[in-house]
């Protein structure tokens, strides 16, 4: 008799625990189920680690797993095995989509950054004194790229900039901007876009004429930097903790994700180059798993909040960048006004730029 009592409560447990299973055992709303492999520019890695955007991926059925690399070296990876590809502008997207097999992509422009030079406090000084900038306060201002690659075509040292004196002891050397590898890096690349126009007089550079013309400043542009990285993350951190050259590229998200989580800035001076090329940072889907993701980065209102706060600009939410860094005014330029937006050159004639500075 106990046998059977026994046989029938195992049979009543069985019947209860598929019941659940049936009824309440679905996965809980908000668990991911599909996980997607992608490669990002390192500038967006912490939008990616964020906890809060894993969570909110996660909530839209996404598992987001990333690599980083330079931007214009991307199509040198293995694609085919990734589901995505994130570079942070649209120059380097035909190459990325022809290795990847994915030739007329339906992109994603989901938030873009434009490009700034940071500075220390006594550099900015010194440009602002000698011509070479103009400062609207105490923490922004504007780089004037003229009289700026006029010092850098002479050769100019901080001490010739300062008429001879040495006021400022620590700035020494020739005057340079410390950027990242024009030829694996979009911030390095759109460097050499953006002051290659200057050069060849406001006008983007098309042809071979152009190059050879463009080419000895360009060249004097990077070769006194040294060593070069594939990405702004590492100069960026450096003029953080005190270290680094005076003069650094970085993005102006990397600026306002700083301010925004209110660490210190110490005595930074953000400057924007009176000529810039905006970097639309352009996802690229390569498998069917991540065709909906890029659209979900512009369009869905709690990762739109994400992205702003890693100090990103939506590409259709300048009312919201502007709200999120209205504290941060002193040092942001949120209108981008004063500022003459040009257009990059096609890939070839930027890559050669790149390969003639390199030389």
């Amino acid at each position: 008799m106990r046998r059977i009592l026994g046989i029938a409560l195992a049979v009543l447990l069985i019947g209860g625990v598929t019941a659940v299973i049936a009824i309440g055992g679905k996965k809980p709303e908000g668990t991911a189920t599909k996980t997607v492999r992608g490669v990002i520019g390192s500038e967006k890695s912490e939008f990616f680690r964020d906890p809060d955007v894993v969570k909110a991926l996660a909530d839209k059925g996404y598992t987001v797993k990333t690599e980083t690399s330079g931007s214009w070296a991307m199509d040198q990876l293995a694609l085919k095995e990734l589901d995505f590809a994130f570079p942070s502008s649209t120059e380097p997207a035909t190459g990325i989509e022809e290795k990847a097999g994915v030739k007329g992509a339906q992109n994603t422009k989901p938030f873009f950054s434009p490009l700034v030079v940071i500075a220390r406090a006594n550099a900015a000084k010194v440009l602002t004194d000698h011509g070479l900038a103009k400062l609207n306060g105490k923490n922004s201002g504007t780089l004037l790229l003229g009289p700026f690659l006029k010092a850098a075509a002479e050769d100019r040292k901080w001490q010739e900039i300062q008429g001879g004196t040495s006021a400022y002891p620590e700035l020494t050397g020739t005057v340079f901007i410390k950027t990242t590898d024009p030829a694996t890096s979009n911030s390095g690349a759109l460097f050499l876009a953006t002051t290659s126009n200057v050069a060849n007089g406001t006008t983007v550079v098309s042809d071979e004429a152009g190059i050879d013309r463009t080419a000895p400043l360009m060249k004097k542009l990077i070769s006194v930097q040294g060593a070069m990285e594939q990405s702004t993350d590492g100069p960026f951190r450096a003029f953080i903790s005190g270290s680094g050259e005076p003069l650094i590229l970085a993005y102006e998200s990397q600026v306002a994700s700083l301010l925004q989580q209110k660490q210190d800035p110490g005595d930074m001076v953000v400057l924007y180059p009176d000529t810039t090329v905006n970097s639309p940072h352009t996802f690229i889907p390569i498998s069917e798993k991540a065709t909906e993701l890029g659209s979900l980065l512009a369009t869905d209102p709690k990762l739109r909040s994400l992205v702003v706060r890693h100090g990103f600009r939506p590409t259709e939410g300048v009312a919201e960048f502007n709200a999120a860094t209205a504290p941060h005014t002193a040092y942001l330029n949120s209108g981008l006004t004063g500022l003459r937006q040009v257009s990059a050159p096609t890939v070839k004639v930027l890559m050669a730029l790149a390969a003639r500075a390199k030389e």
